[in-house]
């Protein structure tokens, strides 16, 4: 359903946009393979600024979202309502996102707020497209940052999707820092990520192994283990 008010908000952020333009970071971002409709190139940590200037609207956030430019994509990532937000929702939004960037910005900004959090982290991860499993690792990594409140036990599942996706060289980078992340989540959850780098040391696949050496090693490195929650004095 149409609103008027909402049109008038989500037409002077369009309009607001292009004083944002930053042109070499939208040239840099374009030679990274970050590819747009429409991007000016302004900064995350802008664009939170200006979002605070508007109240969190579902439809303005839906509005900005099909816009399909960056900036707006990123927009509506900030002024989307976590509880108005579905499960098909999410699903439309990950596979309509088009970049890793704003796989990681609508996975920290808002999905991880929403009550679909951990289910949909595990199923994306089963995923065929390579955005979707992106996304699910993402999800994973940053409900071990922000989800204080959950038990250990609620991340355990983690370990039986996750291992298929070490062998593949695109979800490398991803892969290796979202299992770092569950590592500091506790000692216990340490301890399981530590044994799932060791069964990925004996797997026969190469990116596996090099991916189960590498974490073994920063794993039980004293730095690490240092920041461990409940370890940093």
């Amino acid at each position: 359903m149409d609103n008027p008010e909402i049109e008038k908000i989500f037409k002077r952020i369009v309009a607001a946009l292009p004083s944002m333009q930053n042109g070499l970071t939208a040239e840099s971002l374009e030679k990274r393979g970050l590819v747009y409709e429409k991007n000016y190139g302004a900064s995350v940590v802008d664009l939170k600024e200006f979002a605070k200037k508007f109240e969190k609207n579902h439809l303005l956030a839906l509005k900005l979202w099909n816009k399909k430019w960056r900036e707006s994509m990123i927009l509506a990532t900030l002024l989307e309502e976590p509880g108005s937000v579905n499960e098909e929702q999410m699903d439309y939004w990950v596979k309509t996102a088009g970049t890793t960037e704003i796989i990681e910005q609508v996975v920290i900004n808002l999905f991880v707020d929403t009550p679909y959090a951990f289910i949909k982290a595990l199923e994306w991860c089963r995923a065929k497209k390579l955005h979707v499993k992106q996304a699910g690792l993402l999800m994973m990594g940053r409900l071990a940052l922000v989800s204080t409140k959950s038990i250990d036990e609620m991340f355990e599942p983690f370990f039986d999707v996750i291992q298929p996706l070490a062998k593949d060289k695109q979800l490398y980078d991803i892969f290796y820092r979202t299992v770092c992340q569950l590592a500091r989540r506790s000692n216990n959850i340490h301890g399981q990520c530590v044994s799932f780098a060791e069964q990925l040391h004996v797997s026969d696949n190469n990116n596996a192994i090099r991916m189960g050496n590498e974490l073994v090693n920063e794993l039980n490195s004293d730095d690490f283990t240092s920041m461990i929650k409940g370890n940093i004095s």
